[in-house]
């Protein structure tokens, strides 16, 4: 198929690459276009604009927020008019989301992912798809080469971002409250390892806690997995959901100011799961 994609960070440029080695045919941008070296290499086209990027089949974006996403579809050399169908892989709001479905001639699909950069490059995300019956069959081969499974949740495009932004509060939820429940134990002198090998042997065997146990047992924050700000950003579109929707979400609020805090004294490339670090401090643990 004749795809093009947009959006080359961590996660875009091993979705791309392993369309790629699919078969598929892949034109690609990204604004620093030095990040698109190893992939054209491996024989992608490189794309001077998004719109170029935009005539095949399907072009597929993979952007860091709704700014960017804008920028690319309504922005000078922008997708908006293409004769590709839209695929949105970008976690973005609700709002932004209806519009692009709205606008968008040729179609449009909302399908978000699960999955960290490690799981992105095995080809393993989980795909949350919403969109036209027709437009979600074309995309199946696609969703198959970049992950392990795909959930369709209905004909409006944005039940997948709100599925996604649901998800997203759960997994920083799942990462507070084990923070909380390391720091308890280490104050009362067990091993954050013993803990989290209790657990995730008993009650919390699920992948979420044993990825994320990990990170926090060994202090992995730095590099970010998935950074702080775009943690941030995505509790606070979760926040203008709930707000919209007039769903108390009383985690929410802890969650974000503890990425906040973690932002502050950490700086920017510190990982969203990071906000253990703002627990501990909280306890008089450095």
């Amino acid at each position: 198929m004749k795809i093009g994609f947009i959006g080359l960070g961590q996660m875009g440029s091993a979705m791309a690459a392993n369309l790629l080695k699919a078969g598929h045919d892949v034109t690609v941008w990204n604004r620093s276009a030095d990040k698109a070296a190893k992939l054209v290499e491996a024989g992608a086209h490189l794309a001077e604009k998004p719109v170029d990027a935009a005539q095949g089949e399907v072009v597929m974006t993979m952007l860091a927020d709704d700014r960017a996403l804008e920028a690319v579809v309504y922005g000078e050399g922008g997708i908006q008019g293409a004769p590709a169908l839209h695929v949105s892989h970008s976690t973005i709001g609700i709002a932004l989301a209806d519009r692009l479905a709205a606008d968008a001639g040729n179609g449009f699909v909302s399908a978000p992912v699960f999955g960290r950069p490690v799981a992105a490059e095995a080809a393993k995300l989980f795909v949350i798809a919403a969109g036209a019956p027709a437009d979600l069959d074309r995309c199946e081969p696609l969703f198959a080469a970049i992950g392990q499974r795909t959930f369709r949740i209905g004909e409006t495009p944005s039940a997948a971002n709100l599925v996604k932004l649901s998800g997203n509060f759960m997994i920083m939820a799942a990462v507070e409250a084990m923070a909380e429940a390391m720091t308890l134990a280490e104050k009362g002198g067990v091993d954050r390892r013993t803990l989290l090998d209790v657990l995730t042997g008993t009650l919390f065997g699920a992948p979420i806690y044993q990825t994320y146990g990990d990170i926090l047992v060994e202090d992995r924050f730095h590099p970010a997995g998935f950074a702080a700000p775009l943690g941030l950003k995505d509790m606070t579109l979760a926040d203008t959901a709930a707000t919209t929707l007039c769903a108390p979400m009383p985690i929410l609020g802890i969650v974000r100011d503890h990425i906040r805090s973690v932002i502050a004294s950490e700086g920017e490339d510190v990982d969203w799961a990071g906000v253990a670090l703002a627990v501990r401090r909280g306890a008089g643990i450095a």
